[in-house]
């Protein structure tokens, strides 16, 4: 039986987040998400995963409060934080995220608290290095501090400088710092802040790594530019002293993570990006840098990497990154080329490489989960037990391609119901991802073809231009130029499937989040092809937008200045008019990526022109749905909004929304 159609079932599943491998490549442990028991929020625990394919999985943690940021300390111990209770402290503990150890053998032992909580921790060289969330100031004096702000009534947040929120949450007015503490059996003695000072430069993006010596943290640093804009720097942190040298800069560049220091402790690995403009799209480099000498080139040019991880022996990295559709695994040598490891569908992350040349790794595809994989020296994939069940799905996936106006190759995925014949032809639904910079290439659980393939449809989910896997070129054919071309490659590519027998023509949607929802606002702008549109979290007036999201400074690289034509000509809303199509708009509250000010205007605008629409909204969530029930409530809207416009049913309102 298949789990699909029932979306609640759906929810319930476990899923596996994270995966990290022990220094001697004996132990294998997975952060796993899974439902708690009042149904209505995730939990996490970890998770050891046997490296024999005949073995079980085994449950390592168990708390109410969950267990994440696992991490590896070189004597085979686990870090990792949690806010459970501590049994044998005086406080109690639980109240925020604190630093935990579990041995090889014994019990968790907390190592660290802070007021404002731990955010992760690395350990090398008896030393352990993490993160926390500090008011400005005097750090010792930080608990009284927030106490008497709590106190007095006190949320406000003085800004001094941009940006000020990220994604769904504000910045400030405490700021990340990180802490440094030589580890002992009941702790960390000689705990220091390194970073006292910080600003904003450790607030967001924040990736650092910790040399095999202990002795120096390499971590991205935020530093303000003129007119609200930034730019990351890669910098070196005495552990001592907390001393602070600038390894990496360059105007017209960010140094950005992963970062990841060699094994050898001479190099470290991150991602150079070129800052993009109204006429050039930015660019990612996988770049070393010489820790002593400050020297750094490009291994690979041109390339959207996830997971970056060295090799036991420090002369090669491994890196997953998008690729026609899926995220295989890479190989390059520091003074070599770069060559494929893996050569399936799959979307891989996570990387543990092995000291036997093996790579453990995360393996998820379109039509698969994340799994843990042993992946061989010469490519060959073994799977191996996972925390969550094999799934059984109800359909089919299929490579698709068309040809765009000027010759491009447009490929993609099509999900087709098990079902569908030419006899018993299945509606389409055009699935619109976001980004723009991204691809459809691995599993999704927000956005899960396969539960509507188990309610009878269809899913067409194309890479267009601005998509990743297929060179700067497909990026500079769209960028600056978001809406025309992208609607004319995913025109091209909907009408290719809908040749085929077994999609019926005369019922289709189409449906994106974000850029995928600002393209369901340019296509029901632009054509009444389809019998609804479902927008998400999507961008409608490009000017007010501009000046609200989160990344304001990054937007107006490509878009220009506020005001600009650019902004007018490709603005949704200016086609408001020509609106013929049903519409359900989604959005939620705490969304400052594309904040909630978009859906306010794009209801309205519907509303007063009397275009058929209705607007799901949610107080509680971000960009994302994330919440079991709201996910369980999205979808089960979703999918009525389209029976009814779609299949032609009557409206039959959510059982979930009451």
């Amino acid at each position: 039986m298949s789990q699909f159609p029932d979306i609640r079932e759906f929810m319930a599943l476990p899923r596996v987040n994270a995966l990290r491998l022990s220094p001697d490549g004996t132990r294998l442990v997975s952060v796993v998400q899974s439902l708690n028991a009042d149904g209505k929020s995730y939990g996490t625990a970890l998770w050891e995963i046997p490296l024999d394919p005949e073995g079980e999985a085994r449950r390592l943690t168990r708390s109410a409060k969950g267990e994440a940021g696992a991490e590896f300390a070189p004597d085979g111990g686990l870090l990792f934080v949690s806010r459970r209770p501590d049994e044998t402290a005086k406080d109690g503990g639980g109240e925020t995220a604190a630093l935990w150890l579990l041995p090889e053998r014994g019990e968790p032992v907390r190592l660290a608290t802070r007021p404002g909580g731990i955010g992760g921790a690395r350990a090398a060289g008896g030393t352990v290095v993490y993160t926390s969330d500090v008011l400005p100031g005097d750090a010792a004096t930080e608990e009284e501090r927030r106490k008497a702000r709590e106190e007095a009534g006190v949320s406000a947040i003085l800004h001094e400088g941009y940006p000020v929120r990220y994604w769904d949450h504000d910045l400030g007015p405490a700021q990340t710092r990180l802490f440094a503490g030589r580890a002992v059996r009941e702790g960390l003695e000689d705990v220091r802040d390194l970073t006292p000072e910080p600003g904003g430069a450790l607030d967001d993006h924040l990736s650092y790594d910790l040399t095999p010596d202990g002795e120096t943290v390499v971590a991205t640093w935020r530093v303000a530019l003129p007119n609200g804009d930034v730019r990351w720097d890669l910098v070196a942190i005495g552990v001592a002293d907390g001393s602070r040298r600038t390894l990496a800069t360059s105007e017209g560049h960010d140094f950005t993570g992963p970062v990841r220091v060699s094994p050898d402790g001479r190099h470290v690995a991150c991602l150079r990006e070129r800052h993009g403009s109204e006429d050039t799209p930015f660019a990612l480099d996988l770049w070393v840098i010489d820790l002593a000498t400050g020297e750094g080139r490009a291994v690979a040019e041109e390339v959207f990497p996830g997971s970056v991880a060295w090799a036991p022996s420090s002369r090669e990295l491994f890196f997953a990154a998008d690729h026609r559709g899926r995220r295989p695994v890479f190989r390059v040598p520091l003074d070599g080329a770069v060559t494929r490891v893996t050569s399936d569908d799959g979307a891989y992350d996570e990387l543990c490489p092995a000291p036997d040349g093996s790579v453990y790794a995360l393996r998820g595809a379109v039509d698969s989960p994340p799994r843990p994989v042993r992946i061989a020296a010469d490519g060959s994939v073994t799977t191996l037990p996972s925390p969550a069940p094999p799934l059984d799905l109800p359909g089919t996936v299929t490579e698709v391609t068309a040809t765009a106006e000027d010759g491009t190759e447009i490929r993609g995925w099509l999900v087709v119901p098990a079902d569908a014949t030419a006899e018993n032809p299945a509606p389409l639904l055009l699935w619109i991802h976001g980004g723009p910079v991204s691809s459809w290439n691995g599993w999704h659980w927000r956005w899960n073809p396969w539960i509507m393939a188990g309610h009878g449809y269809a899913v067409l989910m194309p890479d267009p231009c601005l998509s990743t896997g297929y060179g700067q070129d497909m990026l500079r054919r769209g960028w600056g130029d978001w809406g025309p071309v992208t609607h004319a490659d995913l025109m091209a590519i909907t009408d290719e499937c809908l040749k085929r027998p077994e999609i019926d023509e005369q019922r289709t949607a189409a449906m994106g989040g974000s850029f995928g929802g600002y393209m369901a606002n340019w296509i029901a702008g632009h054509t009444d092809r389809f019998r609804a549109i479902v927008t998400h979290a999507s961008l409608w007036n490009l000017d007010q937008f501009a000046g609200t999201t989160d990344g304001a400074n990054f937007w107006q690289r490509e878009f220009g200045v506020l005001g600009s034509a650019r902004y007018a000509r490709l603005s949704p809303h200016r086609s408001l008019g020509e609106i013929r199509t049903p519409m359900l708009v989604i959005h939620g509250d705490k969304d400052y990526r594309v904040p909630i000010g978009e859906a306010l205007r794009l209801w309205w605008d519907l509303q007063r022109s009397g275009v058929e629409s209705k607007f799901l909204y949610f107080p509680d969530e971000n960009h994302w749905v994330l919440k079991p029930g709201n996910a369980i409530a999205w979808y089960e809207t979703v999918l009525a909004f389209l029976a009814q416009h779609v299949l032609g049913d009557e409206w039959s309102r959510p059982p979930s929304l009451g």
